[in-house]
């Protein structure tokens, strides 16, 4: 087993690029770190490109021989702590990680989902993640974001996601007005999140409708929202006016999963 030592070998320089997201774009890749990780991009047959693990990590017995045999059908490589170090992303590595080619069908909208979750700049790399999270976990597949929402590849909303970056589809609007009026097309309405409404989550209907979840400090842009069939607020009941964007997107998601569940 050959153990790269240099921080200067080229195939490491490769990898440290990818933190980048100039070079995960230009590249198609992206990195995950940590054994659930690896374990969720084997068993959703997420195309690999290449495993590096850390030396000592097996040494000490951190990754257990079943995914070490497991991942021994893909290209491996093997390195010392010194060089996993630079790599990491984590301030307590597990000693593995991969290089993840993206997904090709980045471009293809499925039109038979009840709804679309669609984000206009959303930046905090942690609600991103948890909201591609929350939209696997109510069983659908795909989410639509605007380019001023924050790269779905970033490091950290690959960790938030907890393995779900490997099920939702990222589909990357350029004009987002224009999507949504391609999604208009195929029947939908648009429903955009607001506070400047009386209309509460509750009394709308969730067949073929687009939900649009604004930015953390902005909401909607407004365009978006003079563009919306329908605007929508989660009602209150305290002083605090609005939710944290993930947590309002749990809210609103799962009173779809809800009337769903009734019509069972």
């Amino acid at each position: 087993m050959q153990i790269i030592t240099s921080k200067d070998n080229e195939i490491i320089k490769n990898i440290r690029k990818l933190k980048e997201k100039k070079y995960r774009d230009a590249n198609n890749e992206y990195l995950i770190e940590g054994i659930k990780l690896i374990k969720e991009a084997v068993e959703e047959k997420a195309k690999i490109k290449l495993i590096v693990v850390c030396e000592e990590s097996i040494e000490d017995g951190d990754i257990d021989q079943k995914l070490l045999y497991e991942i021994a059908k893909y290209d491996c490589i093997y390195v010392n702590k010194k060089v996993f170090s630079i790599l990491t992303d984590v301030q307590n590595p597990q000693g593995i990680l991969a290089v993840i080619e993206k997904k090709n069908d980045e471009e293809n909208i499925n039109y038979k989902e009840d709804i679309i979750v669609v984000l206009d700049g959303i930046q905090d790399p942690g609600n991103l993640g948890t909201i591609l999270r929350t939209i696997d976990s109510v069983g659908l597949s795909q989410v639509i974001v605007s380019k001023e929402t924050a790269d779905s590849y970033n490091p950290k909303v690959v960790r938030s996601t907890m393995g779900a970056i490997f099920r939702v589809n990222v589909i990357e609007s350029e004009d987002l007005l224009q999507t949504l009026k391609n999604l208009k097309k195929h029947k939908y309405k648009i429903m955009a999140t607001s506070l400047e409404t009386n209309n509460s989550i509750y009394d709308v209907e969730y067949n073929k409708k687009v939900i649009v979840i604004g930015n953390e400090a902005n909401g909607v842009s407004k365009n978006v929202l003079e563009y919306a069939d329908e605007k929508i607020k989660i009602p209150m009941l305290g002083k605090t006016e609005s939710l944290n964007a993930s947590v309002a997107t749990s809210i609103i998601l799962y009173e779809y999963v809800r009337r769903k569940i009734k019509l069972m």
